[in-house]
């Protein structure tokens, strides 16, 4: 008992002797205007959380997920490349490099930042998604819709920018009145008429896909976010049903309806060219069997497939790694689904794990979808596969918000210590 006595008064006058010196620091540093500028400066970068490390296992699934989509990628566009770029088989790749370099870096830094600041941005960047769909309908149409902005060389897609509105404000909204959701008012309103305006902009174009990947998004987070269930039913059914009728009985969409009689049957003489991708995708898929025809010796990329670099680039893949290799790289995807929601549930707020959880929602989503495109399980809706589809937008918008979840990581990992 003496020594525990001993031990605990020497305890008791370190802590004194630090405050003291703590103190004497405090009052050194007012006298000091050097040290009045270096707290100034502190108080300015508060925005940024570096005294963490960041998620280490999501971090390196990332990067691996995206050296494959890369090698994939080159192998997947050559082909393409050399007969319509002027025998350049590395036009595709060349470009996605560049990006996926901008998008490391940009998903590094974003890391840095405190995700909090971000509930500030949340209603401008919403309003900034409604411009911009506004805007790409007076742009020039290419395939038959109004999906890109072009900027010069340079051109995107403001879906991306929408998918990102909506996970960011929903989040915002719902902790601002986690509350009050089970209130019409404060519960469904609010969000109805966010889904209702997107939802009406996107049929404008048409982007029928985003519009599943939007809908779906918004009626997970409501979910988590605690909406009644059956304010959720109701809601989610009527998104759906919404979906459903402009898919198949608007004349906006006509072209989504010969998809979707392609869907039902892709093999039939009647089916005409809306199910060509399709057919090919699938002959390529049974080509690869287990272990695939080796890496570059892919057969239905050569001119079969139209765009394989692009939505259907995981059949080439599941004809030259095989099955056992493609099913791994699901298991990546999984992985890191799974560690963004552990990382999401570990937020130190209900904004970071509403916001994370939404995030990492979309690249499964997205994943989930393509790949059931590709299998012909539902009809081709043109959703891209993420880390692996070529596009410059697409692939930084997708490191920046794994950036984001990173952030929430650093700062989840701070609480705890």
């Amino acid at each position: 008992m003496g020594n525990i006595r001993r031990k605990h008064s020497k305890a008791i006058r370190a802590n004194h002797k630090n405050a003291e010196f703590s103190a004497f620091e405090s009052d050194l540093g007012a006298l000091n205007p050097i040290a009045k500028k270096r707290k100034l400066v502190q108080n300015k970068l508060k925005i940024f959380s570096v005294r963490s490390g960041l998620d280490l296992p999501l971090f390196f699934i990332t990067l691996i997920l995206l050296i494959i989509g890369l090698v994939m990628l080159f192998s997947a566009s050559a082909p393409n490349a050399y007969y319509f770029k002027n025998g350049d088989s590395y036009y595709f790749i060349k470009s996605q490099l560049i990006w996926a370099v901008i998008g490391v870096i940009s998903m590094v830094a974003v890391s840095y930042v405190d995700y909090r600041h971000l509930r500030r941005w949340a209603v401008p960047i919403l309003l900034l998604s409604f411009l911009l769909l506004i805007l790409v309908l007076f742009m020039p149409v290419r395939n038959g819709v109004h999906r890109w902005i072009q900027l010069g060389p340079l051109g995107f897609q403001p879906s991306e920018v929408t998918k990102f509105a909506i996970v960011l404000s929903f989040a915002h909204f719902i902790a601002l009145n986690f509350q009050r959701m089970g209130t019409f008012k404060y519960g469904v309103l609010p969000y109805a008429i966010i889904l209702g305006m997107t939802g009406f902009l996107l049929y404008l174009e048409p982007h029928i896909s985003c519009l599943i990947i939007v809908v779906l998004l918004a009626g997970g987070m409501l979910y988590i976010g605690g909406i009644k269930l059956r304010w959720f039913g109701l809601v989610l059914a009527a998104a759906l049903a919404a979906v459903a009728y402009l898919v198949l009985f608007t004349d906006k969409l006509t072209y989504a309806n010969g998809r979707v009689q392609g869907w039902l049957d892709p093999f039939s003489p009647n089916s005409g060219v809306d199910t060509w991708q399709t057919r090919q995708g699938l002959y390529a898929i049974g080509s690869g069997g287990l272990f695939g025809l080796g890496l570059g010796q892919s057969r239905q990329k050569h001119l079969f497939i139209p765009e394989p670099y692009n939505d259907f680039i995981f059949s080439v893949v599941c004809e030259e790694l095989g099955f056992i290799r493609s099913a791994i790289i699901l298991v990546l995807f999984a992985m890191l689904v799974w560690r963004g929601i552990v990382i999401s549930m570990r937020a130190k707020d209900r904004f970071g794990s509403l916001l994370g959880t939404g995030l990492i929602a979309q690249i499964g989503i997205q994943v989930v979808l393509n790949i059931f495109v590709v299998t012909n399980t539902m009809p081709n809706t043109g959703i891209s596969l993420p880390f692996f589809s070529y596009g410059g937008t697409s692939l930084v918008m997708l490191l920046t918000q794994i950036g984001i979840v990173l952030s929430i990581s650093r700062t989840s990992k701070i609480e705890k210590t």
